[in-house]
């Protein structure tokens, strides 16, 4: 069984294409769709319920939504994946397949639904298994077991949690990039302009390694990023 947990916020334009194509992409219907919401101020709350999958209300935050849904899961993989991103077709499959050949947890590499030679570039370098260049854009699959092991999402992070997660995951276990493609949403890089949002990007990240604040980190994504959800 395999537990799908979205993350939401704000996301009523995304969510029902989002739960709509993962089913489609679903080689079976062996899974759970868990949508956590961080306390929306639209719509997101009642069309995903009208959408037959679980849906239950958390704080906002990423992290504390991801672990919530994790709480509630019954499957024996997780799998998390952003509200506006789609997996690949059978992607269960290819999480099985990965997994009965030894990894513990992964990803699959990541392309954009926008036509632009920067992206496309970007989206070429998530084939390595590095960390410094692994996001929850990517998705992530962890079997329950380890995801427990290894603590979860630290909640007192309100940025890049999901690169901080990815070094205690493979403490417990192999880690896997499969050779297939999540399809995210590139509204961040149009609305803000693609280079400079990648500036922004690798200017948060440094500082996240330099080992500046979270409260510095948010401030400076508010201050940099139109329509941010954070």
């Amino acid at each position: 069984m395999f537990s799908i947990i979205i993350p939401v916020y704000n996301e009523a334009d995304e969510i029902v294409k989002t739960i709509a194509n993962t089913r489609a992409a679903c080689a079976d219907g062996r899974v759970e769709i868990i949508v956590v919401d961080g306390g929306s101020i639209d719509d997101t709350v009642a069309v995903a319920q009208a959408q037959g999958v679980k849906v239950i209300m958390g704080t906002k935050g990423r992290a504390k939504q991801m672990n919530l849904g994790a709480s509630i899961a019954t499957g024996e993989i997780l799998y998390f994946l952003h509200a506006d991103s789609t997996p690949p077709h059978r992607f269960n499959l290819s999480v099985l397949n990965a997994i009965k050949k030894g990894a513990s947890s992964g990803c699959f590499r990541l392309v954009f639904d926008h036509d632009h030679w920067f992206l496309k570039a970007n989206s070429w370098f998530t084939r390595f298994n590095v960390n410094a260049i692994r996001f929850g854009d990517q998705s992530l699959f962890v079997s329950s077991q380890v995801f427990e092991r290894s603590g979860g999402f630290r909640e007192d992070l309100i940025m890049m949690e999901d690169q901080e997660i990815i070094h205690r995951l493979k403490r417990h276990g192999k880690f896997r990039v499969i050779n297939d493609f999540v399809t995210t949403s590139a509204r961040k890089y149009i609305e803000n302009g693609i280079y400079s949002m990648q500036a922004i990007f690798f200017r948060i990240w440094a500082l996240y390694y330099l080992g500046y604040p979270q409260e510095k980190l948010l401030s400076l994504y508010k201050k940099l990023i139109r329509k941010h959800k954070l």
